[in-house]
């Protein structure tokens, strides 16, 4: 089970940087969203 998970992560590895990018960029625009009321 384990060399399973291992094969899946050397796999995915750009896969799992590109999903990582994206979630963080998601929180980016939410927490700029949510402070943009008290700049206007």
């Amino acid at each position: 089970m384990i060399d399973t998970v291992k094969t899946v992560l050397t796999r995915q590895t750009a896969t799992l940087w590109q999903d990582a990018l994206g979630a963080v960029s998601l929180v980016v625009i939410l927490m700029g969203v949510l402070h943009l009321p008290s700049l206007v």
